[in-house]
């Protein structure tokens, strides 16, 4: 037999544990760093649920990164935990809006998350029923299995209705549910979500609302320490850590981009073969980060928001200004059609979609005045570099 080579090397000399530092991964009380006072809110306002009563609806507000859905997962689980010892059972599901974003979706989504067929003889097909069928099993199941159950529904703007937020938190009260309580923890990036909701969901919701800050620079060195166990002993440079705290601290204070950077500059030093993490790999690991958001959020927009994008990076690797008219990027963008063979939409959609990348935080805008009888204009300035913007395009494109 002839000798073949070993693509997958002869061990993991860099990582220990990596499941660590995954943003799926919900780590212990003491690795949680910086929130004890928002565990502690969230933990008063559904404490009822922990002895059969009906818990507080919560409204969560904070940037990306903030430890929102961390916090309010682990709280969740606790709250399970300490039911459970009291001799209630309470049920948990979590909905991601942005997946599940159709009232009819995050239905389906939580029924599968609390039924048990064999126990409840109830089923939740994919498709098939009316949106008020869906309800009707899900209000069977909950009173069939649970005394409380508690729905995080992270990223809830996303959601397309609000008729959600309205039968949640009306089930007791309209009859829905007979044997149980349901209570609800709504999160969102949007400080100003609230304002947005009709009337009447707001008066049903008599929720409580908490915001969360973005983390500092020593609030960041320290949930990294927490999980520098990630790694073998030794393994870590000393100034890595706080190289990428400075870095996540300055920029955006976002503890999970923090962690990715962290994980990635473990990543390169195993890609070049290195026995340690340097601060060189954090260098390219906050570059590699930046291409990997952008393409995370490039991927969820239409092709014409690509092309648009595209159209910005030319125009701004080829002018020294920063603001670019939308017309310039209107022209531009017809260029980049006329080559992707695509036809292009009219100016007036085109500064749709760059509020729209306004919004995302892909794009800054300023309004600008022309001078007198000529009106005003709106200049559009990209946040990133423009070769990390087209390389996330092209990302999303493989």
């Amino acid at each position: 037999m002839s000798d073949s080579i070993d693509y997958f090397g002869s061990g993991d000399e860099i990582f220990q544990n990596k499941e660590l530092l995954q943003v799926s991964h919900l780590p212990d009380s003491d690795r949680i760093i910086g929130r004890q006072t928002e565990l502690t809110n969230l933990a008063n306002a559904i404490k009822p649920a922990t002895r059969g009563n009906t818990p507080n609806n919560v409204l969560v507000y904070g940037k990306t990164g903030t430890g929102k859905s961390l916090c309010s997962k682990f709280i969740t689980q606790q709250a399970t935990e300490r039911a459970s010892k009291n001799g209630v059972t309470v049920g948990v599901a979590y909905v991601d809006c942005l997946q599940d974003s159709t009232e009819t979706q995050a239905i389906q989504s939580v029924g599968h998350q609390l039924n048990d067929p064999a126990e409840t003889d109830v089923t939740i097909p994919h498709s098939g029923l009316s949106t008020s069928e869906y309800y009707r099993r899900l209000w069977n199941i909950v009173d069939d299995r649970y005394d409380v159950a508690l729905v995080i529904l992270d990223e809830v703007d996303k959601i397309e209705s609000d008729d959600i937020l309205m039968q949640f938190s009306r089930a007791v009260e309209s009859g829905k549910l007979e044997a149980s309580k349901i209570g609800l923890i709504g999160i969102s990036n949007k400080v100003r979500y609230k304002e947005s909701l009709d009337e009447r969901v707001k008066s049903s919701l008599c929720e409580r609302e908490y915001v969360f800050a973005p983390y500092d620079a020593n609030q960041i060195r320290e949930i990294l320490r927490s999980r520098a166990d990630a790694f073998h002993d030794g393994v870590l440079e000393d100034a890595v850590i706080p190289r990428v705290a400075a870095l996540s601290a300055r920029e955006h204070g976002d503890a999970r981009k923090a962690i990715d950077i962290f994980r990635f500059a473990g990543e390169i030093a195993e890609e070049e073969g290195e026995s340690t993490v340097t601060e060189a790999c954090v260098d390219q690991a906050h570059e590699r980060e930046e291409t990997s958001r952008l393409a995370e959020l490039i991927s969820k927009s239409p092709s014409h928001a690509k092309m648009v994008l595209q159209a910005m990076a030319f125009l701004a690797q080829q002018s020294e200004e920063e603001g670019i008219p939308s017309t310039d990027i209107y022209e531009m963008y017809k260029n980049v059609c006329e080559q992707e063979g695509s036809e292009h939409l009219k100016l007036r959609r085109v500064r749709d979609i760059l509020s729209e990348l306004e919004f995302l935080s892909i794009i800054d805008q300023e309004r600008k005045w022309a001078g007198k009888g000529k009106g005003n204009y709106m200049e559009n300035r990209l946040i990133d570099d423009p070769k990390v913007i087209i390389a996330a395009c092209n990302e999303t494109e493989r």
